[in-house]
């Protein structure tokens, strides 16, 4: 039964690769400039969905499909998302926006989108079976409405299992009218959970328990550091969708909680803290002025989602000395030892701009659901962003394949 199951995603994945989903170029969306007044919207790690304007609409493309990806380099993936990325590309638009968003299914099972938060008619909520019919294998489904919010919100599809394989992705919709106080950064967090079981690179979506935790498809030292100037206003929007909350903390600063999955909160509402729990199928947009130069953790305060790969076996390997640089040389250890799961992979990120200047050693505490934000003077900042550009820009994500067999209708 195991091979045979093994040999089915396999076969799902080479499949996946036909179809030019698989290790598909992820553009980064770190570092863009301001866009008519505001500030640009970043997902680190992740990438925007390209439109166009036909017939009065913007005219998104998806493609729900199998995924290779890595949450840290040289951990394969098999999972499930969109346009060859888990989570999948930010869908990016504005108030009064009017939007048409055409979604293939190259999955090998039906599948349906939901917009989570959107207040739009039931006939395009993907709420399958109540108000459309699954999407088939190979079909398409043209979701078409009006938008009339703003704030954070985000679509996946809606069955449970797909969820748990990753199929999500962030819809921020811009206001009409300019917020106040203005942001100078406006950042995203997508939080996940997934158990890998060793020697498996499939995700199992009966799991209750997980040990792996990711922000945007990344594992902690893998997730790109946001990056601020000293004085800026920084807004960061995280997403929850899983099956356990996530009290996340800023370290160094106090933010204010200014809006959730139904948009922007009244300014009365908002209260200081450094910790906000961030509930499943939730949305938290927290705030604050980054006045204290440094390079603050953002991080689950779950101790156990501060971790990657938590197995039965890392204890007795650590003990008799199988993973190099982990053991510290204890001759005699202590009863429970070992439980800090130290290991420095500073190298495996030297490369990567936004990790410029970070201290020797960063890596070691950098597990699991972490990241970094960076307040930086101005010289600091515009050296990371020489490097950003000398690695200049990567691809777009992939566009759906003209054609396909449309099955659904437009409002």
């Amino acid at each position: 039964m195991v091979p045979n199951r093994r040999a089915f995603f396999s076969r799902l994945a080479a499949l996946g690769g036909a179809m030019g989903l698989s290790n598909a170029a992820v553009e980064s969306t770190a570092g863009a400039l301001p866009t008519a007044g505001r500030a640009e919207f970043v997902a680190p790690d992740s990438a925007k969905l390209s439109w166009e304007i036909k017939d009065g609409r913007k005219e998104f493309h998806l493609i729900a499909g199998v995924v290779r990806t890595e949450f840290l380099p040289g951990r394969p993936v098999d999972a499930w998302g969109y346009n060859g990325m888990v989570p999948g590309p930010v869908i990016e638009i504005d108030e009064g926006d009017r939007v048409r968003i055409v979604v293939d299914n190259h999955l090998p099972e039906p599948t349906s989108m939901h917009w989570h938060g959107l207040e739009i008619p039931v006939d395009m909520d993907g709420a399958p079976g109540i108000s459309q019919d699954p999407i088939p294998p190979g079909g398409r489904f043209v979701y078409e409405f009006d938008i009339h919010q703003s704030g954070t919100f985000f679509y996946h599809s809606h069955m449970p299992m797909q969820e748990m394989m990753g199929m999500i992705g962030f819809f921020v919709i811009h206001p009409r009218k300019p917020e106040h106080p203005v942001v100078d950064r406006d950042f995203g967090l997508i939080l996940q959970e997934w158990d890998l079981r060793p020697n498996n690179t499939v995700p199992n979506t009966l799991a209750m328990e997980f040990n792996w935790l990711t922000m945007n498809g990344k594992a902690g030292p893998a997730t790109t550091p946001m990056i601020a100037r000293t004085g800026e206003r920084v807004r960061i929007r995280l997403v929850n969708l899983g099956m356990d909350h996530h009290p996340i903390h800023l370290h160094g600063n106090t933010f204010v909680v200014t809006g959730s999955e139904a948009g922007r909160a009244p300014e009365s509402t908002w209260a200081p803290g450094n910790t906000v729990l961030v509930g499943v199928a939730q949305a938290r947009d927290i705030e604050f002025d980054a006045k204290y130069e440094g390079d603050w953790m953002v991080h689950c305060h779950m101790p156990h989602h501060g971790m990657n790969q938590m197995v039965s076996m890392v204890g007795p390997m650590m003990r008799k000395g199988g993973m190099p640089g982990m053991n510290h040389g204890a001759s005699a250890p202590a009863p429970g030892y070992p439980q800090d799961m130290w290991m420095v992979m500073d190298a495996d990120y030297a490369s990567k701009p936004e990790c410029y200047g970070l201290r020797a050693g960063w890596t070691g505490g950098m597990m699991g659901m972490m990241t970094l934000i960076r307040v930086v003077p101005p010289e600091l900042y515009d050296k990371i962003e020489a490097l950003r550009a000398s690695q200049g820009s990567r691809p777009t994500p992939p566009r759906a394949p003209a054609g396909g067999h449309e099955h659904g209708h437009h409002s």
